[in-house]
């Protein structure tokens, strides 16, 4: 019986060893470098968010902060007074080449304005350009030229 007892303790530290070697081995994680083209991609896809929720809140200053002279001139001769908007973004594709960076948008938003309800959708292809990186043009459907 005594020598029953040793062999189920043994057995007992056993399969406590072996689960605080597995728990030791899985819990070191593996430290990984952000890749330049991954931080560019994240730089550039925060810029675009600050000028849609500039806009949403009519901030002219944060827009043009975050673009060029260019890109300033071409969204605010765009925009539109409205009462209230709903804007979403969700990046499709982020295309990085040597002075521009590509960001497809895909976009949905509600806009009123004086009882009317506006609902559209579209693909904008952001060009952003610079370091730190700012809009420089805004290609295809842009997001920014509602309500009509």
């Amino acid at each position: 019986m005594n020598r029953d007892l040793k062999i189920y303790h043994k057995i007992i530290l056993l399969i406590f060893c072996v689960l605080l070697f597995f728990i030791n081995s899985c819990g070191k994680k593996e430290i990984k470098t952000v890749s330049e083209d991954s931080r560019i991609a994240t730089e550039a896809i925060g810029v675009i968010e600050k000028i849609k929720e500039a806009y949403l809140k009519n901030d002219i200053s944060i827009i043009e902060a975050n673009t060029t002279k260019d890109g300033f001139r071409s969204i605010r001769s765009v925009l539109k007074g409205f009462d209230s908007a709903d804007l979403s973004f969700q990046p499709a594709w982020v295309e990085i080449q040597k002075d521009v960076v590509y960001v497809n948008i895909s976009w949905k938003g509600r806009w009123k304005r004086g009882g009317k309800t506006t609902d559209e959708r579209g693909m904008a292809i952001f060009a952003l350009k610079g370091m730190p990186l700012k809009v420089d043009n805004i290609l295809r459907a842009n997001p920014f030229i509602y309500p009509e």
